[in-house]
């Protein structure tokens, strides 16, 4: 009877023209017990770029609740290019096939403005062709991401939660905000989970330790060969980092995680996906539904000004969140070579910065 009812609440939809031709709506509701939990108000969440290997890899697990909780529904629109529209079709009847309880609805789109209406999470994969000069691609990720920016300012919700994820992100979350002026600028983030990641994992394998034994790391900076992995502020089973790794593993360290993404694109010829894919889970996750007491996470933020950071350039800093909000973890000491890496991020953000002002 429930999924009857559906069909007809999207019949009804379609007929006062709510669902548009270029949009495929693959709805669905799953038949609960009586001893299943109480949810929440479904959530919409938007995948930009959502053909592609990411896309693939996250879908599920945000189906699963490992972005929004085990008790918030979800209903995931999927965009991409038209050319991208069987393998999103074929991603949809994957997801029902899955038979998640929390998975409510699958939209597929081609149209951006029609993806963008009413979501409330925002995953932006979608990203350009890296061929030609830096100025050329620098050209392109503009002219995408103003377009993706002005359907968001136009459709998404007010509170939109957004992370962007492909390079050059942090510059792309500062284009995103001139371009969707009505969502607050601290709601357009830009993903540094992923190396945040990284990090925790190698000092765990280095000290042969669980993953979960490892706290307070942080990603300083911009997501290139210039970002700031920082294990010295952390600790390893409540005992502070320093005093059980040396100073040459703590360099170390820092180049292997930079260069981790080149060292799995040799391995598989592929980019990373499934280990970026629970990285925006994680980074959303945390997000939404706060961080352990006691714990801070890293994310690509607006800056306050916090460790001379000029005010309003997008950084990575160590974070902590709570009721959906995040602020940035102040009083940490940096050392000299801290200070000096993270002022050479400033300058090539600014740099980045400037090089997509040419473009507007």
């Amino acid at each position: 009877m429930a999924e009857v009812i559906n069909i007809i609440k999207y019949l009804c939809a379609a007929a006062a023209g709510a669902v548009t031709a270029l949009s495929t709506v693959y709805f669905y509701s799953s038949v609960y017990s009586s001893k299943s939990p109480p949810l929440r108000t479904p959530l919409r969440i938007l995948i930009t770029g959502a053909a592609g290997q990411i896309g693939y890899a996250l879908a599920p697990l945000i189906a699963r609740g490992l972005m929004c909780g085990g008790k918030t529904p979800v209903i995931l629109h999927m965009h991409d290019s038209e050319a991208a529209q069987q393998n999103l079709h074929a991603v949809a009847m994957e997801l029902m096939d899955a038979a998640s309880i929390l998975l409510l609805g699958v939209d597929i789109f081609q149209d951006l403005e029609a993806a963008c209406r009413d979501v409330d999470v925002a995953v932006l994969l979608s990203g350009v062709k890296l061929g030609g000069s830096r100025e050329q691609v620098m050209a392109r990720t503009v002219e995408l991401y103003r377009s993706i920016g002005s359907a968001l300012e136009q459709h998404a919700n007010r509170d939109a939660k957004v992370v962007i994820a492909p390079s050059p992100a942090h510059t792309t979350v500062a284009i995103l905000q001139r371009e969707a002026p009505s969502i607050d600028p601290k709601n357009i983030t830009a993903l540094s989970r992923l190396a945040h990641n990284r990090t925790l994992a190698q000092v765990a394998e280095h000290l042969a330790i669980a993953v979960s034994e490892v706290k307070n790391v942080v990603v300083w900076g911009n997501a290139t060969s210039l970002q700031v992995p920082d294990a010295q502020h952390g600790t390893v089973m409540r005992v502070a980092m320093d005093k059980v790794l040396d100073t040459e593993f703590m360099e170390e360290l820092a180049v292997s995680v930079q260069q981790r993404s080149n060292a799995i694109l040799q391995a598989r010829n592929l980019t990373p996906a499934l280990s970026a894919a629970a990285a925006i889970c994680d980074h959303m996750r945390d997000w939404l539904l706060g961080t352990p007491e006691g714990e801070w996470t890293s994310m690509g933020v607006v800056s306050d000004g916090s460790y001379d950071v000029p005010e309003g350039l997008i950084f990575s800093f160590p974070v902590t969140c709570q009721d959906g909000e995040w602020q940035i973890v102040q009083g940490l000491d940096l050392d000299e070579r801290l200070q000096l890496e993270l002022q050479r991020c400033v300058e090539e953000l600014q740099e980045e910065h400037a090089l997509a002002e040419q473009h507007f």
